[in-house]
């Protein structure tokens, strides 16, 4: 198939759903061989199916080196190497600061730091034996970009995947590898009902109006959808991006200005 990234092989971490199916989805349409990287495996498995045969399932749990690199070794056997990797696997708490816990705490910077950090060490050392170069693009949030009295612990997290897009975007460009990031603002995924269910907890509203009235703020109109954010994705890991470096993109209606 051809297509702007016709002949590359991409890794998405959190693939099998929400936002990292959609990039999955977008990239196997612009002719990547994509590896679907989850933690369920068997929901990785149906999203390739889905996808067609350019794309397959991984097993990945980001907070496990041993995990990450035998999916970066399955990637490497199935589609000869990476060439492109979205950090996308995340996972989201929330609670006032003197309820924040050590457990949240650990398990929230394990997969949103440490999993971006390690999965994007072992990539990368994959693409420096490659020798041409590569593409890596972590997954930050608005959340990153300040901070919320719910939502310290994730708000850091993502400060935290900025900081990180930097340093390793300045160390990683004499290889050829650019590092950059997204940084998504509200977007109706599974995920965000998820978040509104706490949000309905600590806010002591209704399931649904927290949802609703962040759609309302967002200065475009709405929510974002997944779809929103493809567009950065797949030009990020073109040749267009190849002079930017240690960079994250907000696309979030007009939430956040930097």
């Amino acid at each position: 198939m051809s297509g702007r990234l016709s002949g590359k092989s991409a890794m998405i971490t959190g693939a099998a759903r929400g936002i990292g199916r959609a990039f999955a989805e977008a990239y196997v349409q612009e002719g990547a061989t994509v590896a679907i990287a989850d933690i369920d495996l068997a929901r990785a498995a149906a999203t390739a199916t889905e996808l067609g045969s350019s794309a397959f399932p991984v097993h990945i749990d980001v907070s496990d080196q041993a995990s990450i690199e035998a999916a970066v070794e399955a990637c490497v056997r199935q589609a000869g190497g990476i060439d492109i990797l979205i950090n996308n696997a995340a996972i989201f708490d929330l609670a006032p600061i003197v309820e924040i816990t050590r457990q949240s705490y650990q398990r929230i910077f394990d997969i949103n730091v440490g999993g971006t950090l390690f999965t994007l060490q072992a990539v990368a050392k994959q693409m420096i034996a490659q020798g041409r170069g590569g593409k890596i693009i972590n997954m930050a949030s608005q959340a990153g970009r300040r901070g919320e009295p719910l939502v310290g612990v994730y708000c850091a997290s993502k400060a935290a995947v900025i900081s990180l897009t930097q340093s390793a975007g300045l160390d990683l460009i004499k290889h050829g590898i650019n590092v950059n990031g997204i940084a998504p603002g509200v977007v109706g995924s599974e995920m965000w009902d998820e978040v509104d269910a706490l949000f309905a907890r600590y806010e002591n509203r209704p399931l649904g109006e927290k949802k609703r009235l962040v759609g309302e703020a967002v200065p475009f109109g709405r929510m974002g959808k997944a779809e929103d954010l493809t567009g950065m994705a797949i030009f990020l890991a073109t040749a267009e991006a190849d002079y930017i470096v240690a960079q994250t993109y907000n696309v979030d209606g007009g939430n956040w200005m930097s």
